[in-house]
């Protein structure tokens, strides 16, 4: 796994691009719908990278032995003074040829390091209800919180639930 800082940016946009596209492309639920353009991917990962620059995100990617992204997973860290012990996992992709491989399980990990390095110790996420990462998170620790349906549009047309997930780490 590896931090993404400001600087790596540039080189590693078009693999961004291109993971998110083959991410909404496979049917995930991560905010956008197919077909999602370049220019609209590009300005998502822009931003990323501006918040990352800022310090108010952190951004882990994997990749294979060649150079290639496999996945990348985000950590929105809460910036208020009363949340500075929490931040929410965000957009935790596989490349959908890479899937069921221990990848995903992997960047939780890494990403929960990164937390914990951060002096977060409260970790939040959502996840489309009956979606593969719901086990993922389940089996990694993570406590079901509640749940919300009809939260977000499927790329089929339907009201699809959403579960909110909580898990503490321990302190470092």
């Amino acid at each position: 796994m590896e931090l993404v800082r400001p600087e790596d940016g540039p080189q590693l946009l078009p693999e961004l691009i291109r993971l998110l596209q083959e991410t909404v492309a496979s049917g995930a639920s991560v905010g956008f719908l197919p077909p999602l353009e370049v220019e609209e991917a590009r300005q998502y990962w822009l931003a990323t990278l501006r918040d990352v620059a800022d310090n108010s995100q952190v951004l882990l990617v994997a990749k294979n032995d060649h150079g290639q992204l496999l996945g990348s997973v985000q950590l929105a860290l809460a910036m208020k003074p009363n949340g500075r012990h929490r931040a929410e996992v965000q957009k935790l992709f596989v490349d959908p040829s890479q899937r069921r491989r221990g990848i995903g399980r992997a960047l939780m990990q890494a990403i929960e390091e990164a937390a914990r390095a951060q002096g977060r110790t409260l970790l939040v996420l959502d996840t489309r209800e009956g979606d593969a990462a719901e086990q993922l998170y389940r089996r990694a620790g993570y406590i079901e919180a509640g749940r919300i349906p009809a939260y977000a549009i499927s790329a089929a047309g339907t009201l699809d639930g959403t579960i909110y997930f909580y898990k503490v780490l321990p302190s470092l």
